[in-house]
């Protein structure tokens, strides 16, 4: 039974209450990341996989709809971070934008799992809100920027919605590269970063070895994710 199970788990010693609250946080995120179907997602799963009873989770979230949110705002506030550290020493705009575009292709290809609970999941609104992925909108934005200071640096060629739709469009197909690739790795795929070099091309109106390059600059950080 639970009960049973949430015995032998060890207390955490008096004032360290953040402990658990950690340890369910790391919990909810590997389930939502890890279950077929993490829509079906339970309080009582979290509990059983900490080793704790159900209750001692209304101490630190008042239901499944808070914890849920604040994974998402952890996995948001990664992204944004590898992002913004990739492209925090660019030498130009181009680099700007291939830096930030492959921090987000190699993370979601390296963690199928936690991309899959941003931008694949199906949980039901009144579960998850769509306020709950605002962060999502700040990192769309962060490419559309990045892209309109390559393809029209003093903004006189495009409109605001015309540079919006050009960045949604890069945005969409990387996310294309990420589902797909996670999804079909039996397919005998090119290499991400050739991939990406004609992705940005296309969307950057830049030859593909030019993106190349940048790409082959950023890369002491990365593992390439060629197939096997």
């Amino acid at each position: 039974m639970p009960e049973e199970r949430a015995a032998t788990r060890r207390r955490n010693p008096r004032g360290q209450g953040q402990v658990l609250r950690a340890q369910l946080v790391e919990a909810a995120a590997k389930l939502l990341a890890t279950l077929d179907h993490p829509e079906t997602l339970t309080l009582r799963q979290v509990a059983r996989e900490v080793g704790v009873a159900p209750a001692s989770i209304y101490g630190h979230f008042p239901d499944l709809s808070a914890l849920i949110q604040h994974v998402l705002r952890l996995r948001y506030d990664e992204l944004a971070r590898l992002m913004g550290e990739a492209a925090r020493s660019a030498a130009d705009p181009l680099d700007d934008l291939v830096a930030r575009c492959a921090a987000y292709v190699h993370w979601g290809v390296e963690q199928p799992g936690h991309y899959r609970t941003l931008f694949g999941s199906r949980m039901p609104a009144d579960l998850v809100p769509g306020s709950a992925h605002g962060a999502g909108a700040d990192l769309l934005e962060s490419v559309v920027v990045s892209l309109a200071a390559v393809t029209d640096p003093d903004g006189t060629r495009t409109t605001e919605e015309q540079r919006w739709q050009a960045g949604l469009l890069l945005w969409t197909a990387m996310h294309g590269l990420i589902t797909l690739y996670n999804d079909h790795g039996n397919v005998p795929w090119p290499s991400v970063d050739g991939l990406l070099a004609e992705l940005i091309g296309l969307h950057a109106a830049r030859p593909a070895i030019e993106i190349a390059e940048h790409l082959a600059r950023n890369r002491p950080s990365r593992r390439d994710f060629s197939p096997d």
